[in-house]
C-alpha cells in the first residue's frame, strides 16, 4: 500500500502544481485606473477591467494600459521665429488614454510617439509665429499646439487635454534690445502724461483769467487770500504791493471810499 501511493503521490502532486499554476495564470487582477487588453491567439479581443476577471492561460495574452493623466515634458527646442529670432522654448503636454486598445494596436509605443510629435508640432508652430505672439498671446500658442497634437494622436486612443508653453528663453541680445524699447515707452508715455497735465493747466489758467476780466472783484479777493497764506510764516518779513484800486475797492465794500487802510504782510 505505502508503495502504491508512493508511485501515484508524485505525479499527484505535480498534476496539483500544474492545476495551481495555471488557475493563477487564468486570475488577472486591474486596477480602477487600468484596463487589460486581452489578445487571443493573436487576435484582439477587446479590453477588461477593472476589477477580476479570467483567461485562458497560454491562449490568451494580456496587456495592462494606464488610463490616468500622463505629464510628459517636452524638452527646450531651439527654434527660429517668424521674424527671424532665435529661441528656445520648452512645453508640457497631459494626456491620457481613452482607447485601451487603440493605445496597444495602432502604435507601438504611445508615449514615445506622442512625445515625438508634440517636439515636431512645438518646433513648426513656434517657428510660423513672431516673436510678439509668443511673448503676448501665449493662450492662442497653447490651444493650437493643443489642436495639432489631440488630431494626431487621435487614432492611437489618445487624448491630449493641455499643452503649454513654460519658458521662452530669448537671447542676450535681444533681451537687452527689449529693455531699453520699455525704457523707451515708460519714458514716452511719462511725457505725454505730463504734457496732458500742462495742456489741462493751461486751460484752466485761461477760464480763470477771462473769469478775472468779466468779475473785477475776483481779483481783489484772490490778492486777500494770498495775503492770509504768506500771513502765516512767522519766521520771515514779506513786502507784498497791493494795488490802489484793490484799496479802493475795499474803502467801498466797508462804505467809507475816502478812507485808505494799512495793509502789513
Amino acid at each position: 500500500m505505502d508503495f502504491l501511493f508512493s508511485q501515484l503521490g508524485l505525479p499527484l502532486l505535480v498534476v496539483l502544481l500544474l492545476l495551481i499554476s495555471f488557475i493563477a495564470a487564468a486570475i488577472k487582477i486591474v486596477q480602477e485606473y487600468e484596463r487589460g487588453v486581452i489578445f487571443r491567439l493573436g487576435r484582439l479581443m477587446g479590453a477588461k477591467g477593472p476589477g477580476l476577471f479570467f483567461i485562458i492561460p497560454i491562449i490568451d495574452r494580456m496587456v495592462k494600459v494606464d488610463l490616468r493623466v500622463v505629464t510628459l515634458d517636452v524638452p527646450s527646442q531651439e527654434v527660429i521665429t517668424k521674424d527671424n529670432v532665435t529661441v528656445k522654448v520648452n512645453a508640457v503636454v497631459f494626456f491620457r488614454v481613452i482607447d485601451p486598445s487603440d493605445a496597444i494596436v495602432q502604435v507601438e509605443d504611445f508615449r514615445r510617439a506622442t512625445w515625438n510629435i508634440s517636439q515636431t508640432t512645438l518646433r513648426n508652430v513656434v517657428g510660423q509665429s513672431e516673436l510678439d505672439d509668443l511673448l503676448a498671446n501665449r493662450e492662442e500658442i497653447n490651444h493650437k499646439l493643443q489642436q495639432i497634437i489631440d488630431e494626431a494622436t487621435e487614432p492611437w486612443g489618445v487624448k491630449v487635454s493641455i499643452v503649454e508653453v513654460k519658458d521662452v528663453e530669448l537671447p542676450q541680445a535681444m533681451q537687452r534690445a527689449m529693455a531699453k524699447q520699455a525704457e523707451a515707452e515708460r519714458e514716452k508715455r511719462a511725457k505725454i502724461v505730463h504734457a496732458e497735465g500742462e495742456f489741462s493747466a493751461a486751460e484752466k489758467l485761461v477760464q480763470a483769467a477771462e473769469l478775472m476780466t468779466e468779475h473785477p472783484v475776483s481779483i481783489q479777493l484772490r490778492y486777500l487770500q494770498t495775503l492770509t497764506e504768506i500771513s502765516v510764516e512767522k519766521n520771515s518779513t514779506i513786502i507784498f504791493p497791493v494795488p490802489m484800486d484793490i484799496m479802493e475797492g475795499l474803502s467801498g465794500l466797508v462804505g467809507n471810499p475816502g478812507k485808505t487802510l494799512p495793509v502789513k504782510a
